[in-house]
């Protein structure tokens, strides 16, 4: 086995699983926006984390932009929050809910574990 088959064996990456995924409603647990919840509107697999809707907002300075009609000023924009500050927000119960993986008719699912009730349709 040569050098350059080393590597690629080594770099052989698996995909990750997070207990939220696109379109969940979550909970921020811990940081500036604790007890907010809000809807997930992307996930940042390679960096552990998840862009909510409302939550986390950061000022950015933007230049103006005349080919697409963008005006230049401070605007507010979400960021990145760590998927370990997010849990998964159950409405029925109105409360967070830590999940497990159930195997149902030869399916993974996602289960509440307060509730029992299943999170993937």
């Amino acid at each position: 086995m040569n050098l350059l088959q080393r590597r690629q064996r080594k770099q052989k990456t698996t995909q990750k699983k997070f207990h939220i995924k696109r379109g969940d409603t979550v909970m921020v647990i811990t940081g500036k926006n604790k007890g907010e919840t809000g809807v997930v509107k992307t996930l940042l697999k390679d960096q552990n984390k998840a862009i909510v809707e409302g939550l986390n907002m950061i000022k950015k300075a933007v230049k103006p932009n005349p080919m697409i009609g963008q005006q230049g000023g401070i605007i507010e924009v979400e960021s990145p929050i760590a998927i370990s500050n997010l849990m998964v927000y159950d409405l029925a119960n109105s409360q967070a809910t830590r999940t497990r993986r159930e195997l149902v008719d030869g399916k993974r699912i996602r289960v509440g574990v307060k509730t029992g009730e299943h999170l993937d349709d």
